[in-house]
Protein backbone atom coordinates (compact mmCIF):
# COMPACT_ATOMS: atom_id res chain seq x y z
CA UNK A 1 0.00 0.00 0.00
CA UNK A 2 1.62 3.49 -0.52
CA UNK A 3 0.70 6.22 1.05
CA UNK A 4 0.66 9.66 -0.01
CA UNK A 5 1.25 12.94 1.44
CA UNK A 6 -0.03 16.20 0.82
CA UNK A 7 2.34 18.87 0.42
CA UNK A 8 1.22 20.67 3.86
CA UNK A 9 2.31 17.60 5.39
CA UNK A 10 5.27 17.30 3.88
CA UNK A 11 5.83 21.11 4.75
CA UNK A 12 4.53 20.36 8.50
CA UNK A 13 7.35 17.97 8.91
CA UNK A 14 10.07 19.85 7.35
CA UNK A 15 9.54 22.60 9.31
CA UNK A 16 9.24 20.36 12.52
CA UNK A 17 12.92 19.38 11.38
CA UNK A 18 13.96 22.91 11.18
CA UNK A 19 12.80 23.93 14.40
CA UNK A 20 14.41 21.28 16.05
CA UNK A 21 17.97 22.12 14.54
CA UNK A 22 17.29 25.71 15.64
CA UNK A 23 16.24 24.86 18.98
CA UNK A 24 19.43 22.64 18.96
CA UNK A 25 21.70 24.76 17.40
CA UNK A 26 22.29 26.89 20.55
CA UNK A 27 23.67 23.69 22.92
CA UNK A 28 26.19 22.98 19.96
CA UNK A 29 27.85 25.87 19.44
CA UNK A 30 28.00 26.24 23.26
CA UNK A 31 30.81 24.15 23.74
CA UNK A 32 32.68 24.95 26.88
CA UNK A 33 35.83 23.32 26.09
CA UNK A 34 37.95 26.19 25.82
CA UNK A 35 38.35 30.04 27.06
CA UNK A 36 39.54 32.73 25.12
CA UNK A 37 41.42 35.55 25.84
CA UNK A 38 41.43 38.78 23.56
CA UNK A 39 44.07 41.33 23.57
CA UNK A 40 43.27 43.70 20.86
CA UNK A 41 43.05 42.07 17.36
CA UNK A 42 45.00 38.98 18.87
CA UNK A 43 42.51 36.06 20.01
CA UNK A 44 43.95 32.78 22.36
CA UNK A 45 42.22 29.85 22.75
CA UNK A 46 43.14 27.84 25.80
CA UNK A 47 41.71 24.42 26.61
CA UNK A 48 39.93 23.95 29.86
CA UNK A 49 41.99 20.97 29.97
CA UNK A 50 44.95 22.36 29.42
CA UNK A 51 43.65 24.34 32.16
CA UNK A 52 42.89 22.13 34.47
CA UNK A 53 46.10 20.07 34.19
CA UNK A 54 48.01 23.27 34.67
CA UNK A 55 45.76 23.77 38.01
CA UNK A 56 48.57 24.08 40.68
CA UNK A 57 47.13 25.82 43.69
CA UNK A 58 44.88 24.44 46.14
CA UNK A 59 43.24 25.01 49.30
CA UNK A 60 40.17 24.80 51.40
CA UNK A 61 37.86 27.77 52.54
CA UNK A 62 34.11 28.69 53.07
CA UNK A 63 32.10 29.17 49.71
CA UNK A 64 29.50 31.44 50.45
CA UNK A 65 27.10 30.97 47.69
CA UNK A 66 27.10 26.77 48.53
CA UNK A 67 27.04 28.35 52.97
CA UNK A 68 29.91 25.11 52.98
CA UNK A 69 33.37 24.90 52.92
CA UNK A 70 34.96 23.23 49.64
CA UNK A 71 38.48 22.25 48.23
CA UNK A 72 39.22 24.39 45.34
CA UNK A 73 41.90 24.17 42.74
CA UNK A 74 43.12 26.26 40.18
CA UNK A 75 45.86 28.57 39.04
CA UNK A 76 47.13 32.32 40.50
CA UNK A 77 44.86 34.40 37.49
CA UNK A 78 47.55 37.10 37.63
CA UNK A 79 50.04 34.62 36.32
CA UNK A 80 48.07 33.55 33.72
CA UNK A 81 47.37 36.87 32.84
CA UNK A 82 51.16 38.24 32.49
CA UNK A 83 51.29 34.78 30.42
CA UNK A 84 49.40 35.92 28.05
CA UNK A 85 49.19 39.18 27.55
CA UNK A 86 52.53 40.50 28.61
CA UNK A 87 51.59 41.92 32.22
CA UNK A 88 48.34 42.43 34.02
CA UNK A 89 45.80 44.59 31.70
CA UNK A 90 44.40 47.69 33.74
CA UNK A 91 40.78 46.40 32.91
CA UNK A 92 39.14 42.94 32.02
CA UNK A 93 35.98 42.78 30.39
CA UNK A 94 34.42 39.14 31.04
CA UNK A 95 31.52 37.34 28.91
CA UNK A 96 29.89 34.49 30.55
CA UNK A 97 28.20 31.76 28.93
CA UNK A 98 25.28 32.68 30.55
CA UNK A 99 25.16 35.79 28.73
CA UNK A 100 26.43 38.28 31.52
CA UNK A 101 29.24 40.31 31.04
CA UNK A 102 31.23 42.79 32.75
CA UNK A 103 34.55 45.22 33.15
CA UNK A 104 36.49 44.90 36.02
CA UNK A 105 39.85 46.20 37.20
CA UNK A 106 42.55 45.52 40.07
CA UNK A 107 43.55 42.08 38.37
CA UNK A 108 47.18 42.38 39.84
CA UNK A 109 46.75 40.39 42.66
CA UNK A 110 47.52 36.40 43.43
CA UNK A 111 45.16 36.07 45.80
CA UNK A 112 42.33 35.97 42.89
CA UNK A 113 42.54 31.76 41.56
CA UNK A 114 40.77 30.58 38.05
CA UNK A 115 39.16 27.45 39.81
CA UNK A 116 39.10 24.34 37.45
CA UNK A 117 38.27 22.24 40.75
CA UNK A 118 35.64 21.74 43.17
CA UNK A 119 36.41 19.29 45.34
CA UNK A 120 38.62 17.24 43.55
CA UNK A 121 36.50 17.37 40.45
CA UNK A 122 36.14 19.35 37.28
CA UNK A 123 33.69 21.80 37.42
CA UNK A 124 31.19 21.93 34.80
CA UNK A 125 28.55 24.70 33.59
CA UNK A 126 25.40 23.50 36.16
CA UNK A 127 28.65 23.79 38.97
CA UNK A 128 29.43 27.52 37.67
CA UNK A 129 32.74 26.84 35.10
CA UNK A 130 33.90 25.30 33.71
CA UNK A 131 36.66 28.09 34.77
CA UNK A 132 35.80 31.03 37.57
CA UNK A 133 37.34 33.63 39.37
CA UNK A 134 37.54 33.30 43.50
CA UNK A 135 39.60 34.97 46.26
CA UNK A 136 41.78 32.88 47.81
CA UNK A 137 41.23 34.69 50.99
CA UNK A 138 38.54 37.19 51.16
CA UNK A 139 39.81 39.35 54.47
CA UNK A 140 37.31 40.26 56.93
CA UNK A 141 34.34 40.20 54.32
CA UNK A 142 31.41 39.01 55.79
CA UNK A 143 30.38 35.37 53.97
CA UNK A 144 26.66 35.81 54.92
CA UNK A 145 26.67 38.90 52.88
CA UNK A 146 26.62 37.56 49.21
CA UNK A 147 27.32 41.34 48.02
CA UNK A 148 30.36 41.12 49.29
CA UNK A 149 31.67 38.70 46.37
CA UNK A 150 30.17 40.35 43.27
CA UNK A 151 33.20 40.77 41.73
CA UNK A 152 33.46 36.93 41.77
CA UNK A 153 32.79 35.80 37.75
CA UNK A 154 31.22 32.67 37.01
CA UNK A 155 30.86 30.83 33.74
CA UNK A 156 33.64 32.26 32.36
CA UNK A 157 34.02 32.13 28.35
CA UNK A 158 35.93 34.79 27.27
CA UNK A 159 38.49 37.28 28.52
CA UNK A 160 39.08 40.70 27.01
CA UNK A 161 41.89 42.73 27.82
CA UNK A 162 41.07 46.18 27.98
CA UNK A 163 43.78 48.92 27.90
Amino acid sequence: MIMFQSGRDVYGRALAVLLGVLLLAPAVQANPDSLLLHDGEREIELSIESLRERADVEFRFFEPYLSEEVSIRGLVFRDLLVEHFGRVPPQLHFEAWDDYDVTLSDWDDPNWILVTHQDDEPISLRQRGPVRLVERDYGSRDPANLRNFNDWVWMIRSIEAVW
